[in-house]
């Protein structure tokens, strides 16, 4: 089976042929009726219908949350007839899938086997077919975030790749910052002010759960004061860095790049990046995962410093909505 999305219809191609399955991806799944179900399983409708029933009785699905019913108008003769259809979502599709008795089915079933050994003994899965037809701007991308990065570094493939998939929403190439596409500015005005001793207070938690005499001890006294000062510094009574995400975003590069501590400035960096944005209330945790923040705190501290633009913009670029 060969899968394409397309206007938000995703289009599974079958050896009988195209089959149109409506995408819901806000909630990730997808939707369809009893005729498509048939034909994707290559079985008729009253075989279906069973199966469904029985995973119903069953409780293996609950109704509720696996079907959906749109009104539909069909032209009967010379009448135009509206009928409701019940849909059915990936759940159900999934489960009747691996009930049927027909060829299709089995090689359904196979198919879905074969994806759900690899998600589990990877920890991820891969559409070959997608990659194959983006295979280029796929390398591209990976390469360009590379380019940021001096030669050796130890950010590896696990974290560029985490890095590529953070920005896959919205991020077409990074050679858009040439032509100024990428974020140079944030949006979130509010004030949001705290001081050295604040951030030295809330660092001293993290400081407390690492076996290290010298984690968090500064190398020169004042040094965190520095960073602090130059993220809220002003000049001609207006702000160098006017809004939240320009703030964070230079927080997080001055605490790793400039060493303030004799040991912890990446960690401490990711800390006091997080630590920010959740005061200013803006941090979004289904965009700034672990994962996430660990591939783009390595890529600031990996980075040459005449990308530091760059760097910002990238942050910048994670921090939109």
């Amino acid at each position: 089976m060969k899968r394409v999305v397309q206007n938000n219809v995703v289009i599974y191609q079958t050896k009988s042929g195209a089959i149109e399955l409506k995408g819901d991806f806000t909630h990730n799944t997808i939707w369809a009726d009893l005729q498509q179900i048939s034909v994707l399983f290559n079985t008729d409708k009253s075989g279906i219908s069973r199966h469904i029933q029985n995973i119903y009785k069953t409780k293996e699905l609950d109704m509720v949350s696996t079907v959906a019913k749109n009104a539909t108008v069909q032209t009967e003769g010379k009448r135009n007839i509206t009928r409701e259809i019940t849909y059915y979502n990936l759940d159900l599709i999934l489960s009747v899938g691996y009930r049927v008795n027909s060829k299709q089915a089995t090689l359904f079933r196979q198919w879905a086997t074969n994806v759900l050994r690899e998600h589990i003994t990877k920890g991820y899965t891969i559409n070959k077919n997608y990659i194959a037809k983006n295979y280029l701007m796929f390398l591209k991308a990976v390469d360009e975030v590379k380019s940021l990065l001096p030669s050796g570094n130890v950010v590896d493939a696990a974290g560029v790749l985490e890095l590529v998939k953070m920005f896959a929403s919205t991020w077409l190439s990074l050679d858009a910052y040439d032509k100024s596409k990428l974020p140079i500015s944030g949006v979130t005005k509010k004030q949001v002010i705290f001081s050295a001793r604040e951030l030295k207070s809330a660092l001293s938690q993290l400081k407390s759960e690492i076996d290290s005499d010298i984690f968090g001890v500064e190398r020169i006294s004042g040094a965190v004061d520095g960073i602090v000062g130059n993220v809220f510094q002003s000049f001609a009574n207006q702000d160098v860095y006017p809004n939240i995400e320009e703030k964070a975003a230079h927080l997080l590069y001055f605490m790793v790049k400039d060493h303030p501590y004799m040991d912890g400035n990446k960690r401490s960096g990711a800390f006091a990046f997080i630590w920010f944005l959740k005061k200013a209330k803006i941090l979004d945790t289904s965009r700034i995962t672990p994962e996430a923040l660990t591939a783009l705190t390595l890529l600031v501290a990996e980075s040459e410093p005449k990308n530091k633009d760059r760097i910002i913009s990238i942050i910048l670029q994670l921090l939109s909505k």
